[in-house]
């Protein structure tokens, strides 16, 4: 994250379990994959789904944190 942790927001990652980290970053992932499809679908209106999710894929493929 590019901006300070609030102590709340670590208290909140303390308390979750392992399991419950790896949860709430799966859901994170694939709400950035829906975002992603949601704005080339934007930028893209002719493209087909099978389009949208070839270029999703090669975003994420390629991606860096």
């Amino acid at each position: 994250m590019g901006s300070k942790l609030t102590p709340e927001y670590v208290a909140t990652l303390r308390r979750m379990s392992g399991e419950e980290k790896i949860r709430a970053s799966f859901r994170l992932y694939w709400s950035a994959r829906r975002l992603k499809a949601t704005a080339l679908r934007q930028q893209h209106p002719d493209w087909s789904e099978k389009e949208i999710q070839a270029r999703v894929r090669e975003i994420f493929l390629h991606a860096r944190s």
